[in-house]
């Protein structure tokens, strides 16, 4: 009797955790106590520490917080503010809800904007930042720059930027960058890097690994229907290539200790970028053509390049 009694205790106190650990409510604290990387400069605030931020101004960075990492939870396809996107999170691409060294975290993202960006030909404000994001990386619409969700989105990326200024960039901001490669980058070698290595958490059909919550996702799809549409960032080589290396696999790899080859990060960027996903019209992208990143995969071109070799490198002697 005993050991049937310690053996439900037991199983209450693991469904209890579970639960609390994907909860949103529970992320801020788990978020904020998760250490720098020490290979950077650049140390990311915690609430823990910072007693001058108090009111209402902390309550919208917590809550700011939560839909940066729990958006799905908010805006997914079951989401109990608007179901706007798909069951993909900000810091899916964000790690620790932008607070990581070196994971596309957001240290200058306040300093910077507002700034011209070539890809609308506009000078674009923190809010069609983030409502960027949504239209692209979540395959999603857009919200209202009024509204009290993205007001705090844009109070908390404010508050994690803090002490970075205009044009600074310290070690561990933004991504860093993967080193270019002599060849192309290959997909069906990188095939073989995401069905060693990426599968385990992404799926071997690329479908993710979703949250026992049924919400959201613990590990994200990196194609098919719920994952980014060939409109986001990560859809180019470069950027993607720069995320794996320091990043992935993940909780494994960090900026100093990469466990991939630049070659197979490029690789497996490419074998995954080459299957299928959501695709968005981007006919008003880059009007002025030289603009255009060498990795864009879209023609046409300021230059006479292949469609392919801007969709695959190598790009040494592009930029040469």
């Amino acid at each position: 009797m005993k050991l049937v009694i310690l053996s439900v205790a037991f199983l209450v106190v693991i469904i209890y955790f579970i639960s609390n650990i994907f909860s949103p409510e529970a992320h801020h604290q788990q978020g904020s106590k998760m250490g720098s990387k020490p290979d950077s400069s650049w140390i990311p605030p915690s609430l823990f520490t910072d007693r001058q931020t108090s009111g209402e101004e902390r309550k919208m960075i917590i809550y700011g917080e939560d839909l940066i990492a729990n958006t799905a939870y908010y805006f997914g396809p079951k989401g109990k503010v608007r179901q706007i996107s798909n069951g993909m999170n900000c810091q899916n691409c964000h790690l620790d809800a932008g607070r990581r060294p070196w994971a596309n975290n957001f240290a200058t993202t306040f300093s910077n904007y507002p700034k011209f960006r070539g890809r609308s030909g506009t000078i674009e404000d923190i809010y069609k930042r983030i409502n960027d994001c949504f239209q692209r990386s979540m395959n999603g619409q857009t919200l209202d720059s009024n509204s009290y969700e993205i007001q705090s989105m844009y109070a908390y990326i404010r508050w994690v930027g803090q002490g970075v200024t205009k044009n600074d960039s310290p070690a561990g901001a933004g991504t860093g960058k993967a080193a270019y490669i002599s060849r192309p980058a290959d997909p069906v070698k990188g095939k073989v890097v995401y069905e060693s290595i990426c599968q385990t958490c992404h799926g071997a059909n690329g479908e993710g690994l979703p949250a026992p919550n049924g919400v959201t996702y613990l590990y994200p799809p990196l194609w098919g229907p719920d994952s980014y549409n060939d409109g986001a960032g990560l859809y180019r080589l470069g950027p993607f290539a720069n995320y794996i290396k320091h990043n992935m696999p993940f909780d494994r790899a960090t900026h100093d200790n990469p466990v991939l080859t630049d070659e197979q990060t490029w690789d497996v960027a490419a074998f995954v970028n080459t299957q299928p996903r959501p695709h968005k019209d981007q006919e008003d992208d880059y009007k002025d053509l030289s603009k255009k990143p060498i990795d864009f995969p879209y023609g046409p071109y300021a230059d006479s390049f292949s469609a392919y070799q801007h969709k695959f490198g190598p790009y040494l002697n592009m930029i040469n």
